[in-house]
């Protein structure tokens, strides 16, 4: 043998260190710790970057807990079967994987909701999940059996190890899942914390090559770790520095993260018109030139003083761009406005000329209703998102507390978007009984005559009188747009049971496909 082959078989022999098996051992459990946190801020991220093109809704989350399941069931079995037929591969190979499949997920994300698209909400919801999360997950999930191998010395202390080992695993997730909820997301974008999670996951890969190394006198991922977190660095790097998307057709004036989706302002350059965005729902639509609004069901519940000319004062839940409120200000009425994502309210202030005519509050309908102890004249339900209005937002309970809250001739005006026939008729049907169940009087307006429209229901204790002959064009044209409907097919919405969300699935698909055929898919992307 050669000075230079003894020299590198020096050079590559290395001499086992003596470490502490409790050093060891809390290595481990940091590990499984840190992996179990891991995949619950995967899962919640998931509703983050799928919810622009199919809603944070039941088949979301359904779809993205499946996976999951799937994904720790596959990772808990192909773990298990690696430790025990591979032994050359070794814990860090595992975080390697799970680093590098987390990282590419803001690349694939726009291509994948794309091409899952035609499948429909459940369909591409579940599909989307599948693809874009399943190999991180189960690499994770892998965790568990590499460690459990690592932690145990003999069968005796099986039983301690593997109960040890996926109790801290669940104190991991539980930690992971507060951590996201309550400081990253309403922090970082969805964007940065993908990449900060991937780079732990290389980091943890890496500490525990060079434990490996120590412990074992080899290490048998030195290149694959210096490629891997390389690879991972430029794509941090590249996709963090994701500018705003702008073409020659929009133009992107404000965007940002909320813990509801993302917000977006953007300019139609094609027809002038400014839209706020929240993922895929249209809450505004303003003319450039003039700051009018292009909303036609805006146009009805501006009509409201008609109904009720001595009234002053109004409540809108739901501020969107606040036009309404600004209509309503013009005709003499405040109007306290409660909007629940605060990047909406931020838009609404900077880039839609609103300015509060009365309480401004930021907060969710439901729970700020509560504390407000005053009477309506007008209360104003304009709830939407995602292509569907919130379901909790429809009970019986929330209409009965609505009533409440309005005086003995006040109006509740509650704008639902629906169809006029088909599939779908009786989402709107049971929107009209439950507010049947509360309002003895009610009249039904819509603002275009044709299958898929915005329906505006008045409802009071009082009756609601339009005299046609009435020579103001105004009532008029109200009285043109009214609409019969029937109740027959509906069902009561309450609390304990509310089925909206299957009953909305036809009016979700049929919103999103509009909304990719008039604005850039583009703007969905992650």
């Amino acid at each position: 043998m050669s000075d230079f082959d003894l020299s590198a078989s020096a050079q590559a022999k290395v001499t086992p260190v003596n470490i502490s098996p409790t050093f060891s051992r809390l290595l481990l459990f940091s590990a499984v710790s840190l992996s179990g946190g891991a995949v619950m801020i995967l899962e919640l991220l998931g509703t983050r970057i799928i919810a622009p093109y199919y809603g944070v809704s039941l088949y979301v989350w359904s779809s993205l807990i499946s996976v999951t399941m799937i994904a720790l069931a596959l990772g808990y079995y192909v773990g298990g079967f690696l430790t025990d037929r591979y032994p050359r591969v070794r814990l860090p190979h595992v975080f390697m994987l799970a680093a590098l499949t987390t990282a590419l997920i803001p690349f694939f994300s726009g291509t994948v909701m794309l091409m899952t698209n035609p499948l429909g909400i459940r369909g591409g919801a579940f599909v989307s999940a599948l693809l874009l999360f399943t190999l991180p997950l189960t690499a994770l999930a892998m965790v568990g059996p590499f460690v459990i191998k690592l932690a145990t010395e003999n069968l005796q202390g099986i039983g301690r190890a593997v109960g040890s080992v996926y109790a801290i695993s669940t104190l991991g997730s539980v930690a992971g899942t507060l951590l996201l909820g309550f400081y990253l997301l309403p922090i970082f974008g969805t964007r940065l914390i993908i990449f900060v999670v991937s780079g732990v996951l290389i980091a943890l890969a890496i500490f525990l090559s060079i434990h490996d190394k120590l412990s074992l006198g080899k290490s048998l991922l030195t290149l694959p770790l210096i490629v891997a977190t390389a690879l991972i660095i430029t794509l941090t790097s590249i996709g963090y520095a994701r500018p705003l998307l702008s073409n020659k057709e929009f133009k992107v004036v404000y965007q940002e993260e909320s813990v509801y989706g993302w917000v977006r302002v953007v300019d139609d350059l094609r027809y002038g018109v400014r839209l706020l965005l929240s993922d895929s729902s249209v809450l505004s639509a303003m003319s450039i030139a003039n700051g009018q609004t292009l909303l036609g069901y805006q146009q009805i519940i501006g009509l409201l003083p008609l109904v009720r000319p001595s009234a002053d004062n109004a409540l809108l839940i739901g501020l969107g761009g606040g036009h309404i409120a600004r209509d309503l200000k013009s005709k003499g009425l405040s109007t306290d406005t409660i909007e629940i994502d605060p990047a909406v309210a931020d838009a609404s202030l900077k880039y839609f000329n609103f300015k509060p005519t009365g309480e401004f509050i930021v907060g969710d309908g439901r729970y700020e209703i509560q504390k407000l102890h005053k009477r309506y004249h007008f209360i104003i339900h304009d709830c939407f998102t995602g292509g569907t209005e919130p379901t909790h937002m429809l009970t019986l309970e929330m209409l009965t507390q609505l009533r409440g809250m309005l005086t003995d001739q006040g109006v509740l005006a509650l704008n639902y978007v629906g169809f006029t026939n088909g599939d779908g008729t009786k989402a709107v049907a049971s929107v009209y009984r439950t507010l049947k169940e509360v309002f003895p009087n009610i009249r039904v307006f819509i603002t275009d005559k044709a299958e898929f429209t915005d329906f505006i229901f008045l409802s009071s204790t009082q009756p609601i009188i339009l005299d046609r002959s009435n020579p103001d064009l105004r009532v008029q044209w109200l009285l043109s747009h009214e609409y019969t409907l029937s109740d027959t097919d509906g069902i009561i919405i309450t609390d304990n049971f509310n089925p909206m969300e299957s009953l909305q699935i036809r009016k979700s698909e049929y919103y999103r496909k509009v909304f990719m055929e008039r604005v850039t898919p583009d703007l969905l992307m992650l």
